[in-house]
């Protein structure tokens, strides 16, 4: 017990922030050996998504210590890497973000690496484009994207060879080593600090705007439709390309359209989780609008929905937008005489190699993070199910929820230029491709060895079967060339299964494709499927 007592208090010496070092004072003080084992058991890993936790004292959260950690560690990187290095840090609304980013720019400076800081919250997709924009070596973005408010994080790109996409490994591995080395050797109120650092020029927001803007390239009709920003950073950004564009302007959701760190009217910030679109439907029937658009708390991720025949509003699965962005921005590429890639994540639906084939594109399918889909040559358009899309690889190297609006609304102004609806353009792209259908299974755990013993459990003895569907081909991506635990089913009539721990978030996730006649039968054949993986999962602990 007088270990991890002394552990807490080197914490304690070294903690610059008056809230964390009281809650760690107080666990010190009532000798909560409990609380202080789970917050000093291990460290809050940085890997391929940088970090996320939970914003708390010591080195299994997110506070000021361990942000001041790694950014040292990651200026020793650099600083082994170039000669001379830059970076250019961005920041969103959430709790001790621009402290978290004031703390990496001034550590950064005084290391001797040029720092330059967002002048004003932006959406990250901002600073990923400024990294290529500015030429930096490194972006940092302080966000927890859709994660519930309790946690924040710490976003890393890499410039020269990376081309500022995000890490990857070994670069993750080695940016480890030296944070850990930073932890081991010194003291964080002992790391040099220099606030001379400069500010992101207001050109570099002005340029992203612009070349977002440049998306919309069809004739401009009076399209009626809703946005919310999820108490995010997304509105300002947005209304700037709006009015760059010339394009018409949504009706706001006004409770959730300005930052707010404690998301006060939703359970969990994330478009894609039940009742965040409430709102936003409530206020979509109000003005009688035809769609509603909405982006995540650092609005990098899309979602939309879309009224049925009835009226009944429902938000469209990432997959089915994906298909439909990559079959829009496929046929124009063709248009115009252009070849590229059309890719996805592996988990993300298959479907997107026909429509790469049906306009004479290639398909490419990646490890799930756009660190990975941003890096492929050639890339037209990518997208994750998971409400990610890369509409404008020439801006950056990662998902971005601006230009994927600005892009929803030049189709949109497509189809009405054409005569068409949205509804005709979803009966067409059946058509052509079939009847597919989408859904996930997440299990959000408290225990996090409940995923690794689920997945073990898959291993040992596989499906032969789900939902009364015979399994013909089983992939277990840790004996492929991929290393990564993914567990991939495929089964009769063209159906997929696959299981995934998440990467940022304590979850595992279960993807489900189905196709059928029509949309019923394949989300029928879903149900059952996701009703049997649900109860697998209910008997393991």
């Amino acid at each position: 017990m007088t270990d991890i007592l002394k552990i807490a208090n080197r914490w304690l010496e070294q903690d610059p922030d008056a809230e964390t070092r009281a809650e760690l004072k107080e666990l010190i003080e009532k000798q909560d050996f409990d609380e202080l084992n789970a917050r000093f058991n291990g460290r809050l890993q940085f890997g391929t998504a940088g970090l996320r936790g939970r914003l708390q004292a010591g080195s299994m959260g997110m506070n000021r210590v361990l942000v001041a950690q790694a950014a040292a560690g990651l200026a020793r990187f650099l600083l082994a890497r170039e000669e001379k290095p830059t970076i250019v840090i961005g920041y969103d609304g959430r709790k001790n973000s621009l402290r978290f980013a004031q703390d990496t720019a001034e550590i950064m400076q005084a290391a001797g690496i040029d720092a330059q800081l967002m002048p004003s919250l932006r959406p990250t997709p901002v600073l990923a484009f400024a990294v290529r924009r500015l030429k930096a070596s490194a972006g940092v973005m302080v966000t927890a994207s859709h994660n519930p408010p309790e946690d924040n994080g710490y976003k890393v790109y890499l410039g020269g060879e990376d081309d500022g996409a995000q890490i990857i490994s070994p670069n993750d591995k080695l940016i480890a080593e030296q944070i850990q080395w930073v932890a081991d050797n010194q003291m964080v109120n002992e790391i040099p600090r220099d606030s001379n650092y400069k500010m992101i020029d207001q050109s570099v927001i002005d340029e992203f705007v612009a070349r977002t803007a440049a998306l919309a390239t069809a004739p401009i009709s009076d399209v009626k439709y809703v946005y919310t920003a999820m108490h995010g950073v997304g509105k300002e950004t947005l209304l700037e390309v709006l009015e760059k564009a010339g394009l018409p302007k949504p009706t706001l959701v006004a409770e959730q359209c300005e930052p707010d760190g404690t998301f006060p009217t939703v359970a969990f910030p994330n478009p894609e989780e039940k009742g965040a679109l409430d709102l936003a439907i409530a206020k979509a029937k109000e003005v009688g609008a035809e769609f509603i658009v909405a982006n995540d708390p650092d609005a990098d991720r899309l979602a939309v929905a879309v009224p049925d025949e009835n009226g009944n509003w429902a938000t469209l699965h990432g997959n089915q937008v994906g298909l439909y962005f990559g079959w829009f921005i496929a046929r124009e590429a063709q248009k115009a005489g252009k070849k590229g890639v059309l890719a996805c994540s592996l988990v993300s639906s298959p479907l997107l190699g026909n429509v790469a084939k049906e306009c004479g594109m290639e398909h490419q399918e990646t490890l799930t993070g756009f660190k990975y889909i941003g890096r492929i040559p050639g890339l037209i358009f990518g997208f994750e199910e998971a409400l990610g899309y890369l509409v404008n690889p020439e801006n950056a190297h990662d998902k971005d929820g601006i230009s994927a609006i600005t892009c929803f609304l030049n189709l949109m102004n497509t189809l009405k230029a054409e005569g068409k609806t949205f509804a005709q353009y979803r009966q067409e792209f059946t058509d052509v491709f079939g009847a597919a259908y989408s859904d996930q299974l997440s299990l959000r755990v408290e225990d996090l060895g409940r995923i690794k013993r689920i997945q073990q459990a898959v291993r040992d003895n596989p499906f032969k079967e789900i939902g009364g569907i015979a399994v013909e081909q089983f992939i277990d991506h840790l004996q492929t060339e991929k290393q990564n635990d993914i567990l991939v089913f495929h089964l009769a009539g063209g159906q997929r299964v696959i299981l995934r721990p998440s990467g940022t978030e304590p979850k595992l996730k279960m993807y489900l494709d189905t196709n059928g006649k029509t949309f019923a039968q394949a989300q029928e054949i879903c149900q059952t499927m996701k009703q049997d993986l649900q109860a697998f999962a209910d008997k393991i602990a």
